[in-house]
């Protein structure tokens, strides 16, 4: 009897570990789309603003 049990503790946590994976890769997919999204509009923004926005610093040089 505890094979039989163990049998089917061990076919549904199988089925749960392929579950989480699948839902992982879905949240890996949406996260690289979101950042390649939020790349083009920096993009756009750095492009439409001629590189001073983003709170990006022009290095400055003093002469001594």
């Amino acid at each position: 009897m505890g094979a039989v049990v163990s049998c089917i503790t061990s076919v549904f946590r199988a089925i749960g570990s392929a579950l989480m994976a699948v839902v992982n890769a879905i949240g890996a997919a949406l996260k690289a789309i979101i950042n390649g999204i939020v790349a083009v509009f920096d993009i756009i923004i750095s492009c439409l603003t001629c590189g001073r926005g983003g709170g990006r610093r022009r290095k400055t040089t003093s002469a001594v």
